[in-house]
């Protein structure tokens, strides 16, 4: 069986060292081809080799970043059944799709979860999602995400750890309450809310400051602890969406311990929730920042995502 192995040497949970043993171990059982990705995008370049050369499993270790490039590369002309089976091996700070599909959080265990996986031949396809957003001149082609994209108070989030990282700072789960918390109080998304949610067939929902599109459940992570604002959300539906409108600080706080709680269940003034929905259009009237997978994006006046039942098929 041959194997692509796309490896990011900025991973965050792995050393050069677990990364050398991964891949001998996985050398040990398939015919394995290691590329490692240079520069931003160029694990959809790998990926799209991967699909164009005929690789029957492509195998990434690095976070959701690097799934997300990788799946836009398999997926660039579409769902086939020609398309390389996927295989995860978390090495993210996060690894929300990893743990999606059952992986463990240990990457040398998870590894040998695939190897397993791929002697029994435990392999199943899911529903991904498409997402575009308005730009200047229209709306842009759409993009693969495997597990979440949003507009708004969220991507604002990411972009503010993202620039922390870029310092030198590590991804943890206390940076991100610090700056969902800074965020929250400081900027001006809660004050003015921009966004109008328009789910396939229902009512639209106006003067919201926050979109989270769930493919998977839970939404991310705190460390081991589960966010989980869409505990619905599965591979075998729809997209989730879950919305805030206007809110102070102490329901803010009440919704989050909502859905950090063992039986999630959000509810209240100004909480918005849809199931398994095939697509929705989110709306803004003025520029707001997206993000697709936990990667910040840049900005856009509106977003479009669709849900696309089994798309992919990947190794659990």
């Amino acid at each position: 069986m041959r194997a692509l192995v796309v490896v990011n040497p900025a991973a965050t949970a792995t050393t050069p060292k677990v990364r050398d043993v991964l891949v001998r171990a996985l050398a040990s059982e398939l015919k394995v081809d290691v590329a490692h990705t240079e520069h931003r995008g160029h694990g959809r370049e790998l990926g799209r080799r991967a699909a164009e050369d005929g690789v029957d499993v492509v195998v990434t270790l690095g976070g959701d970043g690097t799934v997300n490039e990788v799946v836009n590369g398999l997926l660039e002309h579409g769902p086939s059944a020609h398309v390389p089976t996927l295989a995860v091996v978390p090495g993210g700070s996060t690894n929300v799709f990893s743990r999606a599909l059952g992986r463990s959080r240990d990457p040398i265990e998870a590894t040998a979860e695939i190897l397993d996986s791929l002697r029994d031949g435990r392999t199943r396809r899911v529903s991904l999602g498409t997402a575009s957003v308005e730009a200047v001149d229209g709306w842009t082609e759409p993009r693969w995400f495997v597990f979440s994209a949003g507009l708004g108070f969220d991507a604002d989030v990411i972009t503010r750890v993202e620039a922390k990282r870029a310092r030198g700072r590590r991804s943890t789960g206390l940076l991100y309450v610090r700056e969902t918390t800074r965020e929250f109080l400081f900027g001006r998304e809660r004050r003015r809310p921009a966004m109008t949610v328009c789910p396939d067939g229902e009512p639209a929902v106006d003067e919201l400051f926050l979109c989270l599109v769930s493919n998977v459940s839970p939404w991310t992570y705190l460390g081991a602890r589960s966010i989980n604002p869409s505990p619905d959300a599965s591979f075998d539906a729809g997209l989730d969406v879950f919305a805030l409108g206007r809110i102070g600080s102490l329901r803010m706080t009440r919704t989050f311990l909502q859905t950090i709680s063992p039986r999630p269940n959000t509810r209240g003034r100004g909480v918005h929730r849809w199931h398994d929905l095939p697509e929705a259009t989110v709306t803004a009237t003025r520029p707001l920042t997206w993000q697709l997978d936990g990667d910040s994006l840049g900005t856009a006046t509106g977003l479009r995502v669709r849900s696309v039942p089994a798309a992919l098929r990947v190794v659990f």
